[in-house]
């Protein structure tokens, strides 16, 4: 390790040595300025301390004033990409990277002892959420559709949501599910979209591997008849959708556990789209029904949900429904009479199964622990809601194997402008 610390420092230094020697990035007495437009004055050369994968070396670069506006700006620390920080490109993605699947603090000690590189824990907070924000706006200029890999017949979409812990700045006149009913979360949005070609030994449809792209934010999915647009997570949705050629597969599912904004939006998107409601949702219903029928833990419940759960899979709705209300004092039973009632036509699994049709929204409900969960609900993390979204993006940038792809385009932009 201390040869290898001696030789970073070394290369460092030989790089350092060679770029200062470079003085070509002083072009001339005076530069338009990128800020205002007004004749910016060549004042002399600033020295700036860089972070690099050799550690820190010292730059000398020209500096340009601008009496205009007040401001000055270095053209190489525009060449370089390093004009809004102190880290070199690299540098900043190996944060993007660990900012991307641990707590800043961990980053922080993963970027020492690894690469031997110190970036202070708030530096790594700041860093992430800066590249955060620059996927978020790619992600919104970016829908061309992915034509590299071939269609497959079928596609599936899960939408879902989960709370996650905020910072009570963001929380100020929420209503939420403490017994005061105040709020201690907001409800982030997950898009997922995959197919399920391949089969397990029972013929059941399997998810493909590599298939599962996610998009996802603190966004509302509500809108009003009299608006103009739709809302900011319908227009997420029909961006992700768009980038994965979902309208043009030839069958296409939409699952979700039953929440009325999901099918509102399923509806309103992607009107001829396959509703499913998720059957392990529904299972789940019927044995809490169960168990406030016939009481924690007995064999009765047991029989009594296992019985209902055959019904419901072989798509005999009618006997389910009957069962149910026959206990319908039951406030337990009622709800999940209700819930059946209303979703009748996205509980037809005798038909989906037939069809071969995925009926399970396992692939959402993992997506809600990847993105969300493992990352943004630790203990003692609450979050800004700007925070949150800019480390959703930058996690859903990475799982979904966009990440290269984006700063390929970001680089390509540095070097146009």
């Amino acid at each position: 390790m201390a040869a290898r610390r001696e030789a970073l420092r070394v290369a460092g230094a030989a790089v350092a040595r060679r770029m200062n020697a470079d003085q070509s990035d002083r072009c001339g007495p005076y530069l338009p300025c990128p800020r205002c437009g007004g004749s910016a004055r060549y004042a002399g050369r600033r020295d700036k301390v860089l972070t690099t994968v050799l550690g820190e070396i010292t730059l000398s670069r020209a500096y340009y004033h601008c009496e205009r506006c007040a401001t000055g700006f270095c053209p190489r620390d525009r060449a370089l990409g390093t004009e809004d920080g102190s880290l070199s490109p690299h540098v900043l993605r190996m944060v993007g990277i660990v900012g991307a699947r641990v707590s800043f603090q961990e980053g922080h000690q993963l970027l020492q002892e690894l690469a031997g590189i110190t970036v202070a824990t708030k530096q790594v907070e700041r860093e992430a959420e800066r590249l955060g924000d620059q996927i978020m706006q790619d992600e919104l200029q970016v829908t061309e559709p992915d034509n590299s890999e071939e269609l497959p017949p079928t596609l599936y979409m899960g939408l879902d949501g989960t709370g996650v812990p905020m910072r009570a700045s963001e929380l100020v006149g929420r209503r939420g599910k403490q017994q005061d009913g105040s709020a201690k979360t907001r409800e982030a949005k997950l898009v997922t979209v995959w197919s399920a070609e391949g089969r397990d030994e029972q013929g059941v449809p399997v998810r493909d591997q590599g298939s599962v792209s996610y998009s996802a934010a603190i966004e509302s999915a509500a809108s009003r008849d009299t608006d103009k647009e739709l809302s900011q997570f319908a227009q997420r949705v029909g961006r992700e959708a768009a980038r994965r050629r979902f309208q043009q597969a030839q069958r296409r599912a939409v699952l979700g556990d039953g929440a009325s904004w999901i099918w509102n939006l399923a509806s309103e998107l992607f009107p001829n789209a396959i509703q499913i409601v998720d059957r392990y949702h529904a299972d789940e219903k019927l044995g809490t029904a169960g168990k406030a029928i016939y009481g924690m833990g007995t064999d009765l419940a047991r029989q009594w949900t296992h019985e209902r759960c055959t019904e419901l899979k072989a798509g005999n709705l009618d006997a389910v429904l009957s069962a149910l209300g026959a206990y319908f004092t039951v406030k337990e039973a009622r709800e999940c009479h209700n819930y059946i009632k209303t979703n009748r036509r996205r509980m037809r699994y005798d038909l989906f199964h037939a069809a071969g049709l995925c009926t399970s929204s396992a692939v959402e409900e993992s997506g809600c622990k990847r993105v969300f969960a493992l990352r943004l609900k630790q203990g003692g993390m609450f979050w800004t809601v700007h925070g949150a979204n800019a480390i959703t993006a930058l996690r859903c940038c990475r799982l979904s194997g966009r990440f290269e792809d984006f700063w390929e385009r970001r680089a390509a932009q540095r070097r146009a402008g």
